[in-house]
C-alpha cells in the first residue's frame, strides 16, 4: 500500500509505501530497484546501510526510508514544497554520501576510464569535470557518473548509489583485464562522506568557510581545500537541482561538524529525497532506472552532447558500432519534457497521439512547485518528439491533454563565471 503522507508532490520515485516492520519504503532507487522489490517485506531497518549522518537526520528530525539500500530522509520538519522552494531561493544541504566515490590511479588511468564511458576524459583540462556515461556492448547506459580530472595524479568518479556493487564490479573486471596487459592503473574506493550545497546563496555561504577564491571554481571544476577548518575536501561545483551548488567530498568523522557549521548560516537548511527529486526533475535531470537504463542508448535518451567528439570518430568506446550511427540516422524514439494540467503524471503512465494511439510512456512525473503545473519526461515515438507537439496522456483510465516541452522545464543557474 502507497502512503500519501509524505512527500505530497514527489514524484514517481518518491512514492512510499509502508512494509510489515513499519519502515517506509522508496519505490525505485535507480539499479537497486529489482533488488528491492525482491527483498522480503520482513527486512528490518537495521539491514540498510547507513551514511555517516544517520544519527544527526534523526536528531534533527529527518523523516528516514529506504532507498537503494539505504536509510536516507526523505524531508525534514518542513514540507517537500517549502523545502524545494528554500532550495531555489537560498540553499539547502543534501546528504549524498551514499553514491559511489572511486579514485582511478595510474599512469594509464585515462586510458583505462576512456575504455568504459563515452566521454573524452583525456582533452579533459586539470581539475575540470566531465558527466558520462558507462556503456555496454549494446551500446545501453550502465549508469551515469561524474569523472574530474584532477591535477593530484588521479580521476575522481562519482556514480550512483543504486548501481554501486554492480558499477565497482564492472571496474574491477575491466581493471583485471588492463593489469593482465601490463598497463598501469589502479583503483581506490573511497569511505568519504559527501554532502551537497545547492542554491543560490551557495558561493556567499561557503566562502566564508574558504581562503580559496569561489568564483575562480566554475562549474564542473574541482580543487582540494579545508572547509571551515575541516582539511582533505574536495570541492566540485556541480549538483542535481539546476542550481549553483557544490558536492563536497569530506572525511566521515567530521561531516557532521561541517554539516552543523553550514548550518549555523540562517540561508541553510537540510533537505531530503523528496525536494531532490522534484529539483532535479523541473531542471530536466535524468535518473537512472527511471529516466535511462540499459534498454536506452544515449541518442534515444538524448543524451549524444555526453559522447565526446573524438570518441564518436574512434568508436572506442562499449557500443560505439551500434551508438555512433545513431546519431545521423536518428532513432526510433526519444526522450522528452512533458507539461500538462490536472491530475498529476506518475512514472508508467502512458503517453498518447491526439487520436488515442500509445506513443510511449512517461519516465519521470510530478507537479512542479515552481511552475505549479505537471511537469514529467518520457519517451515518444520520434515523430511526436518536436517541442509543442500536442498530445495526451492517459492518467486513471482518462486522456488528459499534454504538450511536448523543451527542457529544463525551470531555467538552469550554473555558474559559469
Amino acid at each position: 500500500m502507497w502512503a500519501r503522507m509524505t512527500v505530497g508532490a514527489g514524484g514517481s520515485v518518491l512514492r512510499l509505501r509502508a512494509s510489515r516492520d513499519g519502515l517506509l519504503r522508496v519505490a525505485g532507487a535507480g539499479c537497486a530497484g529489482k533488488r528491492q522489490q525482491q527483498r522480503q517485506a520482513s527486512g528490518s531497518e537495521a539491514a540498510l546501510k547507513k551514511t555517516p549522518l544517520f544519527d544527526f537526520h534523526r536528531q534533527q528530525g529527518g523523516k528516514m526510508v529506504e532507498f537503494a539500500g539505504w536509510s536516507m530522509p526523505v524531508q525534514y520538519k518542513d514540507s517537500h514544497i517549502a523545502s524545494h522552494m528554500h532550495t531555489r531561493e537560498h540553499c539547502s544541504i543534501f546528504d549524498v554520501s551514499h553514491m559511489l566515490q572511486t579514485k582511478v590511479h595510474g599512469k594509464d588511468r585515462v586510458k583505462f576510464m576512456e575504455s568504459l564511458v563515452v566521454a573524452d576524459i583525456a582533452e579533459l583540462k586539470d581539475n575540470q569535470g566531465s558527466l558520462s556515461l558507462f556503456t555496454n556492448d549494446k551500446g545501453g547506459i550502465m549508469d551515469d557518473l561524474i569523472v574530474t580530472k584532477t591535477d593530484q595524479g588521479y580521476l575522481y568518479v562519482v556514480s550512483n548509489a543504486g548501481c554501486a556493487d554492480k558499477d565497482s564490479a564492472h571496474m574491477k573486471a575491466r581493471l583485471a583485464e588492463f593489469k593482465a596487459q601490463g598497463f598501469d592503473v589502479d583503483l581506490e574506493f573511497l569511505d568519504e562522506a559527501l554532502i551537497a550545497l545547492q542554491g543560490p546563496a551557495m558561493s556567499k555561504v561557503l566562502q566564508e568557510g574558504l581562503k580559496e577564491d569561489l568564483s575562480k571554481l566554475t562549474f564542473m571544476t574541482s580543487t582540494l581545500a579545508t572547509v571551515f577548518g575541516v582539511p582533505g575536501c574536495r570541492v566540485t561545483r556541480c549538483g542535481y537541482t539546476g542550481e549553483d551548488g557544490v558536492e563536497i567530498s569530506v572525511p566521515q568523522s567530521r561531516v557532521v561538524e561541517l554539516t552543523e557549521k553550514l548550518l549555523t548560516n540562517s540561508e541553510v537548511k537540510l533537505a531530503g529525497l523528496g525536494a531532490r527529486d522534484s529539483l532535479r526533475l523541473e531542471a530536466g535531470l535524468c535518473l537512472y532506472g527511471n529516466d535511462i537504463d540499459e534498454t536506452t542508448t544515449p541518442v534515444e535518451a538524448t543524451l549524444v552532447w555526453t559522447i565526446g567528439k573524438r570518441r564518436r570518430k574512434t568508436k572506442d568506446f562499449p557500443g560505439a558500432n551500434i551508438i555512433v550511427p545513431q546519431i545521423k540516422a536518428k532513432t526510433d524514439r526519444k526522450r522528452v519534457g512533458l507539461v500538462s494540467a490536472g491530475p498529476p503524471v506518475r512514472q508508467h503512465t502512458p503517453i498518447l497521439s491526439p487520436d488515442g494511439k500509445v506513443i510511449g510512456e512517461v519516465t519521470s512525473g510530478c507537479p512542479s512547485p515552481c511552475l505549479k503545473k505537471n511537469v514529467a519526461m518520457g519517451y515518444v515515438d520520434a515523430a511526436f518528439a518536436k517541442n509543442g507537439t500536442a498530445i495526451q496522456v492517459e492518467v486513471r483510465k482518462k486522456a488528459v491533454p499534454a504538450t511536448v516541452s523543451k527542457m529544463p522545464f525551470v531555467p538552469t543557474n550554473y555558474y559559469s563565471g
